[in-house]
């Protein structure tokens, strides 16, 4: 009978069925369910710190994609003999043309895409599309993106033509925004007190005036003179004001953060993009256009020979730095038209040296942004303070 009573070692067998039941991978299924609102998350991070100044990169694309067309544009003229111009321009003659249609349609989708996801930001977070509109650095920003478009219609392959319907509804489209945007800059400037130009003036103030340059060029080569005359005199005017305030580093001339200080060689771009828009305006590089592009040379020179200043925002990767690129890409523009006038040695050996400059430094960007896609939306991205900014 004891022997009986105590044989039953059966009671272990549910105390380990009990155990595998508790021990099993059960987590899995519950982390598959988990998979789609991590993935929302993530995707809404993204959008959130996908602010205005990622059309930094569209910017740099469109001008180098106008760059080439206009290179292309200078090798493939006929001269006379007596207007020939220097055999060192000869070397653009072996650029194949499929490479700059190549790099427009790369230029597009980066655009498209940029722009898809900036949309899609404007509608889950439209808080902070808000917080860049009232912020005195980040609203300027908001004029990248019709400027890129703007850029993009000018560096157009041949099958998109200005004096065409297309083009003329392209350009209303991407230029009418800018004017709104204008309205609501310049207004402010001398109207509201806390958003007085010598309150908030600082180097991405430019990009407001940059906008109205790049619609008044391409007002101008649909031949639409009053269109384009209006844009220019509405930027130039502004810039000049813009260009006084700045240089005497009044209390908003400096209101940036260290990063962005790459936002500095806007100083050179401006005046390269008021000649090359002056120059469709006229008719030719004249002295006007010229003027504006010694002023621009000028600038780049003052703010190379001083590479401290950008120390700081050299240490680590940032979408900042792709402010170096639309600035000598323009400044490359203004030195192919000059030297297309001038046609000298010296105006040759200027546009090929800027020139090779610009598609360096555009090369570097790009294989930095590659190595680096992973820093693109961090945390620490200066833009991402602007909501915070007590003058917001």
């Amino acid at each position: 009978m004891l022997g009986r009573e105590i044989q039953p070692p059966s009671i272990q067998l549910v105390i380990e069925s009990s155990v595998a039941t508790t021990t099993a991978p059960i987590p899995r299924p519950l982390r598959a369910n988990r998979n789609d609102p991590i993935t929302s998350s993530r995707l809404s991070s993204m959008l959130a710190r996908l602010h205005a100044g990622y059309f930094r990169i569209s910017l740099s694309f469109g001008s180098q994609a106008l760059l080439w067309k206009i290179i292309r544009q200078t090798s493939n003229h006929d001269y006379s003999t007596s207007d020939k111009p220097s055999p060192l321009l000869d070397v653009f003659h072996i650029l194949p043309s499929t490479v700059s249609l190549l790099l427009w349609c790369l230029s597009l989708l980066i655009l498209m895409s940029i722009s898809l996801f900036y949309i899609l930001r404007c509608f889950f977070h439209f808080h902070l599309v808000r917080a860049e509109l009232l912020h005195h650095v980040g609203v300027n920003y908001l004029f990248a993106p019709w400027t890129s478009w703007l850029l993009l219609l000018q560096s157009a392959p041949p099958f998109i033509t200005p004096n065409t319907v297309p083009y003329l509804i392209l350009w209303c489209t991407f230029s009418i925004p800018i004017v709104i945007l204008d309205v609501k800059i310049y207004g402010q400037w001398f109207t509201t007190e806390k958003k007085f130009l010598s309150m908030v003036a600082n180097p991405t103030s430019q990009l407001s005036v940059l906008g109205n340059l790049v619609g008044a060029r391409a007002a101008a080569q649909m031949s639409w003179r009053e269109s384009s005359l209006c844009m220019f005199s509405l930027g130039m005017a502004h810039y000049l004001v813009l260009f006084v305030t700045l240089y005497q580093r009044l209390s908003g001339g400096d209101r940036i953060p260290a990063m962005l200080r790459p936002v500095f060689f806007l100083f050179f771009a401006v005046p390269s993009m008021a000649s090359l828009a002056w120059s469709s305006i006229s008719g030719s590089f004249d002295t006007e256009s010229k003027m504006l592009f010694f002023l621009s040379l000028f600038l780049f020179a003052s703010l190379v020979s001083r590479p401290i200043l950008f120390k700081k925002s050299m240490r680590k990767f940032n979408i900042a730095w792709w402010a170096y690129s639309f600035p000598l890409n323009m400044l490359a523009l203004a030195s192919a038209e000059y030297a297309q006038e001038v046609k000298g040695h010296t105006a040759a050996a200027v546009m090929l040296i800027i020139s090779g400059l610009s598609f360096i430094v555009f090369i570097g960007l790009m294989l930095s942004t590659l190595l680096n896609v992973a820093k693109l939306l961090c945390e620490n991205d200066p833009i991402l303070s602007f909501a915070k900014d007590p003058m917001a």
